[in-house]
């Protein structure tokens, strides 16, 4: 089972920056990336359900729960990893140092 906030698949978009690769890489990363969810909760059994599955601005603009609650559906990094600390109380903590590795 994937891991859910608020019943939805989510994932993060983070943002690098590559200005060499050669001598040696260099990259910056942003801060504060951003997630993306799907519109519709997630349910342990197959379907073929887009707006379920993916999390793509492309597909999910096409929801009727989408239209109007963007806002909803996209949310920076920073308050994506509150939720998650809020959620999983002293588990929050270890969750996001896994998600930095």
């Amino acid at each position: 089972m994937p891991y859910l906030i608020n019943g939805k698949k989510f994932d993060f978009r983070i943002y690098v920056l590559v200005t060499q690769v050669v001598p040696e890489m260099q990259v910056f990363i942003y801060k504060d990336g951003l997630a993306r969810f799907a519109t519709e909760n997630y349910v342990n059994n197959y379907e073929e359900n887009l707006f379920m599955h993916l999390t793509n601005y492309a597909i999910n603009k096409e929801s009727e729960k989408f239209e109007g609650n963007e806002a909803d559906f996209k949310k920076t990094m920073s308050e994506t990893l509150e939720i998650i600390e809020e959620e999983q109380g002293p588990n929050g903590p270890k969750i996001i140092e896994k998600l930095k590795e």
